[in-house]
């Protein structure tokens, strides 16, 4: 795991939302996610992960920054180029309800790629390539012919795994992958991610505001804060150690299963309410609900700085 893969600099991604105004959704993040390994992404709904795992995946078009796919920036791609790498880079969406076509057979979705990027040579090897590859995720090859109506949340979610292995890909960022289904799928789900990455040396960018299961699944941990990364460490330590006043928040909302340490522990409330990406505040943009907040923060914004060895905060209190 000591070679990146994924080289994500000063990335940006604003809406135009009328009246000469942006909402910043992705506000200058930069990253490196390894060849091999699990990097966790978490925050508050509305703090741009998912805009920035689209923004990598050039889903959106970038408003300034670069991602650089194998040292190749993919920004700079166009036509064939750009189709060939979209082989290499998949995602596996939220809502398994949302995400797959319901006019189309489970034979259709899944083929659907193997026909586009020309996989497949004949209409007995597409057959034999999408029942490998639903065997694959732990579904029935026989079901074939079905329509997503026809599944639980849970297979279809294996079935937009499927989809997603279907052109042999490097790396997929899976968009809060398991949020939509029931807790008793959920362990099920990230259990078999993890043995797809043994299996075929997958790389991920899994985003998630479930703490504990991010805990599980992650090698490394990066936390976001209104559009910006406020924090990335590897994720025995970013829970062990968090510094920055806003993961510390995060983590004390996870409930323990021990009713003694649970009743006796201190929660951190943040106060006050999200601040608008359309207008966030000046300098540190955590600062109208952090209680360390002083005249620094409000006219300076702090860097993120290697507060120990690989973990990396920003934050003038760290």
């Amino acid at each position: 795991m000591s070679r990146s893969l994924i080289e994500i600099r000063n990335l940006k991604k604003y809406f135009n939302v009328g009246k000469g105004q942006s909402l910043k959704a992705v506000n200058d993040i930069s990253l490196d996610i390894k060849q091999g390994e699990t990097l966790g992404v978490v925050g508050e709904s509305g703090c741009g992960k998912s805009t920035a795992g689209r923004t990598i995946l050039r889903l959106y078009e970038p408003t300034a920054g670069s991602v650089n796919f194998n040292g190749t920036n993919i920004y700079s791609l166009t036509g064939s180029k750009m189709k060939a790498l979209r082989r290499e880079m998949q995602m596996i969406f939220q809502d398994p309800y949302a995400s797959l076509n319901p006019r189309m057979t489970i034979s259709d979705i899944i083929g659907e790629a193997l026909d586009v990027h020309k996989l497949v040579h004949s209409k007995a090897e597409r057959k034999h390539r999408i029942e490998e590859l639903l065997d694959l995720v732990g579904l029935n090859p026989d079901h074939v012919t079905r329509y997503p109506h026809e599944f639980s949340g849970g297979q279809r979610q294996r079935i937009g795994i499927a989809r997603a292995l279907a052109v042999d890909p490097k790396f997929i960022i899976c968009d809060e992958p398991i949020s939509a289904l029931d807790v008793s799928i959920q362990a099920q789900v990230v259990n078999l991610l993890q043995e797809l990455q043994r299996k075929m040396g997958l790389t991920y960018l899994f985003i998630a505001h479930d703490l504990s299961m991010v805990k599980h699944i992650s090698d490394r941990v990066a936390v976001m804060y209104l559009g910006k990364v406020v924090e990335i460490a590897d994720s025995g330590e970013l829970y062990e150690n968090p510094t920055h006043p806003y993961t510390k928040a995060l983590l004390s909302a996870i409930p323990i299963p021990d009713p003694e340490i649970e009743q006796t522990r201190e929660r951190i409330v943040l106060k006050g309410d999200l601040p608008s990406p359309v207008n966030p505040p000046s300098g540190c943009h955590f600062r109208t609900r952090c209680p360390l907040a002083s005249e620094k923060c409000i006219s300076v914004e702090p860097p993120l700085v290697e507060t120990r060895p690989g973990h990396w905060t920003a934050c003038h209190f760290a």
